[in-house]
């Protein structure tokens, strides 16, 4: 279940096609040498989960913290993790956990260097319904999920719940099978799918945060190359503490910078789906919450990731031996463990 990294032609054609790709903020002109200039690279369109990179960015936060940052939105064909690791960008977003303990698995010198999501946004769906008041209710019961998933948090909820493979039903991230079948269950994100689906429906659906039933999966985390840990630690602290200074105004000031530099990326986003991520974000307190209510935005743990890998490889996907500090290193984040 573990993919390997193999760069082809095609792999090639997209880490160039990437480069040429426009970035939100105007590439210097060069009169300013005092600035370190970094890439990053989201895992998606841009969108509100990024908004507090935008911020960042928008607010001027990166260049008072000594860097010039040009971020680039990912889309469907955007492998982050290829393109950290072969030196395409200094930085990436890490959609979930398990891009980082793959990485480790797979002896990639890529890590996690902080995690914007305390909880993982990933959800359970339904229609309003009787029968379905928690988790435990869907057992048995089909549920329409992607391939990715399947390999991921699907075992988690096997492992917790008794979930059997029987129930899969293959979700193409069409809204459409969902909203005429009342008695349907997919996958989405907390921040996304339940907008557009209560729009539709009339009526918001019933949501079920995995991270609140357990799911210890860190989420949005910024990747690094360990040779930039290693030779530029320096950039990598100023990186990691711009952005969580980008995130704290985002969710808590005024989102307008992040958001119009959002729009002017992804046209197809609207201000009313920003408006309902970040009051979900807000809400279910996917940021600041556990941990980082103590130690900060970007805050990780070792008994976090350790448990993260224990649930897996309890489950097969990784090999008990691996070491899960090969996925990630707290040197630029404060933290319950005191040393890294």
């Amino acid at each position: 279940m573990i993919r390997a990294l193999h760069i082809d032609s095609r792999v090639l054609a997209l880490l160039v096609l990437v480069w040429l790709t426009g970035c939100a903020g105007d590439p210097p002109s060069g009169e300013d040498t005092t600035l370190t200039r970094v890439s990053f690279a989201t895992d998606w369109r841009a969108q509100a989960e990024h908004g507090g990179f935008y911020q960042a960015l928008a607010r001027g936060f990166y260049r008072e913290a000594g860097l010039d940052v040009q971020l680039r939105q990912g889309g469907p064909a955007v492998n982050v993790a290829q393109l950290i690791a072969t030196g395409a960008v200094d930085f990436g977003l890490g959609s979930n956990a398990f891009i980082s303990m793959n990485l480790a698995a797979e002896g990639a010198p890529v890590r996690a260097v902080m995690a914007i999501f305390q909880k993982d946004p990933q959800v359970i769906i339904t229609h309003p319904r009787e029968d379905i008041r928690s988790l435990a209710d869907m057992q048995g019961l089909p549920i329409m999920l992607s391939d990715a998933a399947i390999g991921a948090f699907w075992v988690w909820l096997q492992a917790r719940f008794g979930f059997d493979d029987s129930q899969i039903r293959r979700y193409t991230f069409n809204l459409a099978p969902f909203l005429v079948d009342p008695g349907a269950i997919q996958q989405g994100y907390v921040t996304s799918e339940p907008f557009a689906i209560g729009q539709a429906l009339g009526e918001p659906p019933q949501v079920f945060l995995l991270a609140d039933e357990g799911y210890p999966g860190y989420a949005a985390m910024v990747l690094a190359h360990q040779r930039l840990i290693d030779q530029r630690p320096d950039v990598v602290q100023a990186f990691v503490a711009a952005t969580a200074r980008g995130w704290a105004d985002y969710l808590h000031g005024d989102p307008t910078p992040g958001n119009t530099l959002i729009l002017r990326d992804n046209p197809e986003m609207t201000p009313e789906l920003l408006a309902h991520a970040i009051a979900q974000m807000r809400a279910f307190g996917l940021v600041d919450s556990g941990d980082a209510a103590r130690w900060g935005i970007g805050t990780m743990s070792h008994a976090r990731w350790r448990e993260f890998h224990a649930t897996m490889a309890a489950e097969g996907i990784y090999s008990p031996q691996l070491d899960p500090r090969g996925a990630y290193t707290l040197a630029f984040v404060d933290g319950p463990d005191l040393e890294d």
